[in-house]
């Protein structure tokens, strides 16, 4: 749907019809009759609308005749169901500054960024200010970025508490699933870091006059590089705890099955025994009443000079 917001009292309003200076969002559910029309009326081109849909395009910015269009990725929470899936993935924001109006569009119909906007949580907020309001989304999509990297590493930290207590395998898909949330940050926050840095050296958003603009978007790069160095710090460490439960895990199974030849050692030493006085040969003292007991004494008597000899050599 396209929905057009703009100011009024100090709270931001959805409008009717646009007006000049409003925000236009476009976000699902939508049909593709209403991108056309949204193209046609704000005069930008279909291209700058549909790319901000594919999931896979990576950041950039791109001019064509008077629109100019941002694409940044951002985080949102994984809709798939399966276990091994990550929680996180990355879905483009596209901002779409078209000649009387600035646009923004997104795949997702709950865009964490965007909806802090429409709540009317972000200070000074005014879409009427074009190059304001990009740096303040440029903004929040920093923090969200560094949210969810806390909320990572917090679940991390209590799958590893579990772990300490029981090797399941369920603790260990939940660490993939982290493992693979952190690839789609890392990738999406280096992608951001490239795009801002090149819209610094052109002056994309003409801020270079404004001081207090200039400092806030270099803040916002500084930002985003501590982003880009916390999840670096994480996706190592998680691998480095991946590898390491692998090696635990491994290790108590080769102990496990070392305690279980030793027991079967001890076991077949009176069954050998046993097997030996019960043949129909003649033994020493087979007629006397004794020879139970005399079997059993020296099974016990082997049996503790093997656990001697295995203790000795540090078997177990």
């Amino acid at each position: 749907m396209v929905r057009y917001y703009a100011k009024v009292a100090g709270r931001l309003r959805e409008l009717e019809q646009p007006e000049p200076g409003c925000w236009v969002n476009i976000c699902p559910p939508f049909s593709q009759d209403e991108l056309d029309e949204a193209a046609q009326r704000f005069d930008v081109p279909m291209d700058f609308l549909t790319d901000s849909l594919d999931i896979d395009e990576r950041s950039r910015y791109e001019i064509e005749d008077e629109a100019r269009l941002i694409l940044i990725n951002t985080p949102v929470l994984n809709e798939s169901e399966e276990e091994n899936d990550a929680i996180y993935i990355t879905v483009p924001i596209g901002i779409i500054i078209a000649v009387d109006h600035l646009i923004t569009i997104t795949s997702t119909e709950e865009n964490p960024v965007l909806q802090r906007f429409l709540d009317n949580k972000v200070k000074n907020f005014d879409p009427t200010d074009e190059t304001q309001f990009i740096i303040q989304i440029l903004e929040h999509n920093v923090y969200r970025f560094l949210t969810c990297l806390k909320k990572l590493d917090l679940k991390r930290n209590l799958i590893e508490q579990e772990l300490y207590h029981a090797s399941r395998n369920k603790e260990l898909k939940q660490l993939l699933s982290i493992e693979k949330s952190l690839v789609y940050l890392l990738n999406s926050l280096s992608a951001n870091d490239l795009l801002k840095m090149k819209m610094k050296r052109i002056d994309f958003l003409n801020i270079r006059a404004d001081e207090e603009k200039m400092d806030t978007f270099e803040d916002i790069i500084i930002d985003n590089g501590q982003a880009l160095e916390m999840a670096n710090i994480y996706s190592n460490i998680l691998s480095g705890t991946m590898d390491t439960y692998a090696s635990i895990i491994s290790n108590n199974m080769n102990v496990t099955i070392h305690r279980l030849t030793i027991v079967t050692i001890f076991l077949a030493v009176p069954t050998l025994i046993a097997s030996f006085f019960g043949m129909n040969v003649p033994l020493p003292f087979a007629q006397s009443s004794f020879a139970v007991y005399f079997i059993i004494f020296i099974s016990v008597v082997i049996s503790f000079l093997l656990g001697w000899y295995f203790q000795r050599k540090r078997l177990f």
